[in-house]
């Protein structure tokens, strides 16, 4: 009888322990790190400058932060190599962070810098044949897809040392990168392509194609579960939307009530675009009336509102929380209430704009979690 009650209590005791994990797997957050709660002691946003072109008149030349909680206020400015041959400041080209090895990475046209976010100091600067574009960092920190400047390659580079360890070849002009969340592909957009390709990160191989898109890949976005990409395209004032799965193209949405018109840079109408880290909304760039057009992120992908900028739009991305925009224009817009709050100054109270800015959230002194210049999903 005794061991007949030991048993039952085994028993029982077991399918607690099932319950208990259960449980436990239910209340896993959906979303990336400094979504579900935060894990941190201050959050910063890094503007890598010259961010448009090599116009020193937007901020100047290094990495300027600006306190996140503190209504976004000049906090200093990170002095950075990044220099043509003539000593100048040379057009910055991407940022990504590295949380393991504690440093931010700075792309311009001729090589790419890594900066300690504790000292502050250039670890190291390399150049690179065929030079440098938007890169992206794996989610271990460890490699980087390294777009050469619009020529037909990617490199692939080991981020503690900048050594190359293999090379992607896609069609003509490499340009616009973004490593999934998954760790398992990248996604490359060719400018002079109307695909969307995918590289397996696994054998550093191409291993499909998304598309084709209405024109010319420019920037696009994914979401967290890397099933959607969207993308702006040469020519068009909108977006499209394209199956990760299938490769095929589900959608094409046109902004509806303004006129496409001449653009300053870049040479289409919508050039950034961002999804909201919730993934309810897409943010669209119009450059020609200098304003973000904001759309449902789900089909039919309604339009729901416009906000007008200070200067043209070429990119947006948001804090890793959603609680804010960030387009290049430099305004700082809450999401929520679409209104601007306040704008991107320097230590001279210049006006800041950049196409290339990345929050970065600290916790002991020490990078915890950083977001991405690309305004990505973060539904998991």
């Amino acid at each position: 009888m005794k061991q007949k009650s030991l048993s039952y209590l085994a028993l029982i005791l077991l399918l607690l322990l099932q319950v208990a994990a259960k449980a436990q797997n239910a209340v896993k957050p959906t979303m990336a790190a400094g979504i579900a709660g935060k894990d941190y002691d201050h959050r910063y946003l890094y503007v890598a400058t010259p961010g448009i072109r090599d116009y020193l008149g937007y901020g100047g030349h290094g990495i300027l932060v600006f306190d996140m909680d503190n209504n976004h206020k000049f906090v200093k400015r990170i002095k950075t190599n990044g220099l043509h041959a003539d000593g100048t400041p040379s057009n910055v080209k991407g940022i990504a962070v590295s949380i393991p090895l504690n440093s931010v990475f700075v792309s311009t046209l001729e090589g790419l810098q890594r900066i300690d976010l504790t000292t502050e100091k250039v670890v190291w600067e390399v150049p690179y044949k065929g030079g440098c574009d938007r890169m992206s960092i794996s989610p271990d920190g460890k490699t980087m897809y390294l777009p050469s400047l619009e020529k037909d390659f990617w490199n692939i580079v080991q981020c503690d040392d900048g050594k190359i360890i293999g090379r992607i070849t896609v069609e003509r002009r490499a340009h616009n990168t973004i490593y999934g969340a998954s760790g398992n592909h990248v996604y490359m957009a060719d400018i002079a392509s109307p695909w969307l390709w995918v590289a397996d990160a696994k054998t550093h191989k191409i291993s499909g194609k998304i598309g084709p898109f209405y024109d010319n890949v420019r920037p696009f976005t994914i979401n967290g579960k890397e099933s959607l990409a969207f993308v702006n395209c040469d020519s068009l004032l909108g977006f499209e939307v394209g199956d990760l799965k299938t490769g095929k193209k589900l959608a094409s949405i046109t902004v509806e009530g303004w006129e496409k018109g001449n653009v300053r840079r870049h040479g289409n109408p919508s050039h950034g675009i961002g999804l909201t880290p919730d993934e309810k909304e897409v943010w669209v760039s119009d450059g020609h009336n200098m304003r973000m057009h904001i759309f449902s992120a789900q089909p039919p992908y309604q339009q729901l509102s416009t906000i007008p900028l200070r200067d043209m739009p070429g990119w947006v991305t948001f804090s890793i929380d959603g609680q804010y925009a960030y387009p290049s224009s430099g305004e700082v817009i809450e999401v929520k209430t679409r209104k601007i709050v306040t704008a991107l100054e320097d230590e001279f109270h210049n006006a800041v704009a950049s196409e290339k800015m990345v929050e970065i959230e600290f916790k002991g002194g020490k990078a915890v979690t950083a977001g991405d210049q690309f305004g990505i999903g973060r539904v998991f």
